[in-house]
């Protein structure tokens, strides 16, 4: 065991380093298999010998461990028996006496264990928590306290069910008054501790876990022993929202345990006023004095930002319940409002002008993206903006006032130009900014166009203008995008790609993020505002200008820092298409090939390598066909290395492009070294990683058609069905298990899978039975149909099977499954196999001619029933390019339209019958001569007179 920890600490230590990783990684991998592992990495966590980083190594390996090896996908432990129960009985102790840093990973093994486990298999836990809890040491209270937090936090976004009602009832039963009584104890600690200033910081943080569990305690429902100390709780909440201390004053960075406890409150203030506005409407205006009591005192330090978000966050939830907007709706309200909430706290602060100077790209995440959500900008737009919504016309007459304001001082002060448009942004928006159209609705009120034409045009232009006026600029018209017409972007775009030439980080990056927004924005009819032949002047200018952008710094943490550039050179090539031609093929390849080479060594930014390789799958879809550039061999080299420096973050990506290689390839035959791919993706290891299924499965499906001879000649179809198994065991990756089975059986004749096929049934309806998914059922029908639809094979072949399997075993099969699955059938290519399978059943299966009477009539009423009904027509795939199409074709050569065009059956509109309907008539007629007319016996004497007059027409 002493042995075995050495070993340990000496790889956690060694993931640290960037250089030795992965080795170490790979070796840990290998030592986890052994019993007991989890506990050798809990003995690390709590050996207070061990230095620190040690210790947080081991806490977050155990983490990962925890949540990948705790149970599987039916609930049942993983773990040894004797190995849970040491876990449960160490860990909540070992959490109480770690540092905070490795309290929070703790706190999240904690919280996987409780999903599965609590409360019923891990019901001794509440009450041990309780037996913890201490009257005189904070630092065991609030041990005691992160760990019931890490577990009833898991309640709030969660929706209400009889199982987790269950659980909190428990833990209310046993945790409810001890709770209560804990709020009174630490309410005295704090009064008479005021002094002292750990002591008070203590105490004070206890104060604030309790209003944290009293917030997880109401987040499903109001506890009774909540509502009957409701009122006590809200003279605590009002004592410390006002509290003050000044051991605390002077402080300036961080927020102190007095700012965090007032969030808190806030925070449950928010909960209270949405959710049992009945029980807290007479707290309601008090509790709003009192907020805006702390918004007026509090400064623009940074110490004070989230108390400041969750602040108006509760302002905000007010002002959504229309008895208490009341209190905001006079002039002189808002005005007031606007000025000593809204402005301070939407103009740039130092801290804010230093960020966009030395860390841009963090400016730009918190600006731009969302990620500051609890930023005091955000905050402030959304009180603004709901209190617009309420008093529309008003609030636009107030705040405009302070925006002329603004503007003119604006004319010498761009910090004051920077407020009033961020003041017009806040206003002019109603509803949320969406990813793909920005704001599509706007106040009445105001001319978004007009405004930018007077005040903002001439930044986006002027030389002399301040680098944040520039950005102002561009993220207006990147927000009000949907607002302007063609004309209008088209005198836009040229300033705009301009403005990548600036040697501002912030401004460029702004620039690039506009132009791949316009560039993805659609019109009413889904056609791009910019389409290719827009672009094609400025392509290949701008494409040597982005790469020069990304590939500014050499190092690969800098290299892929910027996500934003990327993301828009994916988007030049995706509409490009094949004009990117003009731009140079091999020199785009070049570049992206050296961007590969350099951020494989440390992937650190994933969203930059999402963009990367989708924009290679770009130059993939739409330039594989071409002789003068071979992709396969200038995509070989470093996607080679990948795979042989194992770059686990890459795998998947490598194989979604060589997945599309193969399928876009015309020829018959495996290229090149795709060979030797084969042999790697049959390896059982390379399965072991759940991300690695989807594309290896897909890679897979698309290499057996190709590499059959082989597959065959060299005993490989085992392995292909031994992978199949292995996916179609889980939930979670059976879909691609039937991505594989359906490759194979549309590439292998019948003497070929006959050894093979009846474990391959066996192992379908094994999956059938255990409680499968609306998704796992459709495979499982569209499975059956491409077994009964392809030549060769049939639905007599698949009855041959389910029979080995067990004596009639189909019927209930086809009966309970495949009918009801089949009319649920949406795509047209699953529509179009059904269709065949039930033509070919009905012309050729003898055994629905003799053995299922009575399914032969089912089969003809759905197979009618498919061509009278058109299917819904699927949606877009949009920017996934190495998402797999849904190629409208069965792939037995029979070449239908899509289905979706299909109207009335051939009875009502015979003149309008469409192809796949002559195809079907042509099919039964043929048929119906071979047999004598075995076919129209059949109609008449199975099918109702309603379905023969129908089906009448196919045998004409």
């Amino acid at each position: 065991m002493a042995t075995d920890l050495v070993q340990i600490a000496q790889l956690l230590n060694l993931t640290l380093d960037a250089k030795q990783h992965r080795k170490a990684e790979a070796e840990l991998k290998i030592l986890s298999e052994q019993p007991n592992y989890s506990l050798s990495l809990l003995t690390l966590v709590h050996d207070a010998t061990k230095p620190t980083q040690t210790r947080l190594a081991a806490a977050l390996a155990f983490k990962n461990f925890i949540r990948h090896n705790w149970v599987n996908e039916d609930g049942s432990h993983k773990l040894a028996a004797n190995e849970v129960e040491t876990i449960k009985k160490e860990i909540v102790g070992m959490m109480i006496e770690a540092p905070s840093q490795i309290q929070a990973q703790l706190g999240e093994a904690i919280s996987t264990i409780a999903d599965s486990d609590f409360w019923e298999r891990w019901d001794t836990l509440t009450q041990d928590l309780v037996s913890r809890l201490s009257s005189t040491s904070f630092k065991q209270t609030n041990g005691v306290l992160e760990v019931a937090h890490s577990i009833f936090g898991r309640w709030r976004p969660l929706f209400s069910s009889n199982d987790l009602n269950r659980e909190v009832l428990h833990v209310v039963g046993v945790f409810g008054d001890p709770f209560i009584q804990m709020l009174g104890i630490a309410d005295q600690q704090i009064g008479a501790n005021s002094g002292n200033e750990a002591e008070l910081r203590g105490w004070l943080t206890t104060m604030s876990l309790l209003v944290k569990i009293f917030y997880d305690l109401s987040c499903q429902d109001l506890p009774p022993v909540i509502e009957s100390n409701l009122q006590s709780i809200t003279v605590l909440l009002h004592k410390y929202l006002s509290y003050t201390n000044p051991i605390f004053d002077g402080e300036e960075d961080d927020p102190t345990p007095l700012e965090n406890l007032k969030s808190d409150i806030c925070e449950v203030l928010q909960l209270y006023t949405n959710k049992y506005d009945d029980d807290f409407n007479p707290y309601v205006q008090k509790f709003t004095q009192d907020v805006w009591n702390v918004l007026s005192s509090v400064g623009p330090e940074k110490r004070y930002d989230i108390l400041t978000c969750q602040a108006l966050k509760f302002l905000t939830a007010v002002a959504s319940v229309s008895r208490h907007a009341q209190i905001f709706s006079d002039e002189a309200t808002l005005g007031t409002i606007v000025e000593k909430v809204i402005i301070p706290n939407v103009s740039l602060r130092e801290s804010d002008v230093e960020m966009f100077e030395d860390e841009p790209i963090e400016f730009i995440r918190h600006d731009l993206e969302g990620s500051d959500t609890d930023s005091r900008r955000r905050a402030s737009t959304d009180f603004l903006q709901k209190l617009l919504g309420n008093f529309e016309m008003l609030v636009t007459q107030v705040v405009f006032k302070y925006i002329n304001h603004f503007l003119e001082q604006g004319k010498s002060d761009w910090k004051a130009k920077d407020t009033a448009v961020y003041l017009f942004l806040a206003i002019a928006a109603k509803g949320a900014v969406t990813a793909s159209h920005g704001v599509k609705t706007v106040n009445s009120h105001i001319n978004v166009v007009e405004f930018f034409t007077q005040h903002i045009a001439g930044d986006l232009v002027g030389g002399d203008s301040h680098p944040i006026a520039k950005v102002d600029a561009i993220k207006y018209l990147y927000n009000f995008r949907s607002q302007l017409d063609k004309a209008q972007w088209a005198a836009a775009m040229q300033p705009l790609i301009q403005n990548l030439g600036s040697d501002n980080y912030v401004v460029y990056t702004y620039a690039a993020i506009a132009v791949e927004r316009v560039l993805y924005l659609t019109d009413d009819s889904g056609q791009h505002i910019f389409p290719r032949a827009d672009i094609q002047p400025h392509a290949k200018e701008l494409l040597e200008h982005l790469f020069s952008l990304v590939e500014k710094d050499a190092s690969p943490a800098k290299l892929q820092e910027n996500e934003f550039l990327m993301r828009c050179i994916m988007r030049v090539l995706i509409v490009l298409k094949e004009g990117a031609a003009e731009c140079g093929i091999n020199n785009i390849l070049t570049h992206l090939n050296g961007i590969t080479n350099i951020i494989k060594q440390n992937p650190s930014n994933p969203r930059f390598y999402y963009y990367h390789f989708e924009a290679m799958g770009a130059l993939v879809r739409y330039y594989s066909s071409l002789p003068q550039v071979d992709l396969i061999s200038r995509l070989w080299e470093p996607f080679a290395l990948i795979l042989t420096e194992d770059v686990s973050e890459f795998i998947p990506f490598v194989f979604q492009i060589f997945s599309l290689l193969l399928e876009l390839n015309p020829t018959a035959q495996i290229p090149g070294d795709f060979k030797a791919l084969l042999e790697l993706v049959l390896t059982p290891t390379l399965w072991d990683t759940r991300g690695n299924a989807p594309p290896l499965s897909r890679f897979l499906a698309a290499i057996i058609p190709k590499a059959a001879q082989a597959i065959v000649l060299e005993n490989k179809l085992e392995a292909v069905l031994l992978i199949f198994q292995r996916l179609l065991a889980s939930k979670k990756t059976s879909q691609n298990a039937f991505d594989i089975i359906d490759s194979v059986v549309t590439t292998f004749p019948a003497e070929v899978l006959e050894p093979f096929f009846t474990n391959v049934v066996g192992l379908v309806f094994d999956s059938v039975q255990k409680q499968p998914s609306d998704s796992h059922k459709l495979r499982v029908a569209r499975f059956y149909h491409l077994v009964s639809a392809k030549p060769g094979l049939g639905a007599d072949f698949f009855i041959k099977h389910a029979d080995a399997v067990q004596a009639n075993v189909f019927t209930p099969f086809y009966l309970q499954v495949i009918r009801p699955t089949t009319a649920l059938f949406a795509k047209p290519v699953d529509r179009k196999l059904a269709v065949v399978s039930y033509t070919k059943t009905l012309c050729e299966s003898e055994a629905f001619a003799t053995r299922y009477a009575k399914g032969w009539g089912f089969t003809c009423t759905n197979l009618l029933d498919l061509l009278k009904n058109p299917p819904r027509v699927a949606a877009g795939l949009g920017d996934e390019l190495l998402v797999e199409n849904d190629v409208d074709d069965i792939g037995f050569g029979i070449g239908f339209t899509p289905l979706n065009t299909c109207k009335r059956g051939p009875a009502d509109a015979y003149p309008e019958i469409t192809e796949i309907e002559k195809w079907v008539g042509q099919y039964v007629k043929e048929a119906n001569a071979k047999t004598n007319g075995q076919i129209t016996r059949f109609a008449q004497e199975r099918l109702a007179p309603e379905a023969q007059q129908f089906f009448a027409p196919y045998l004409a």
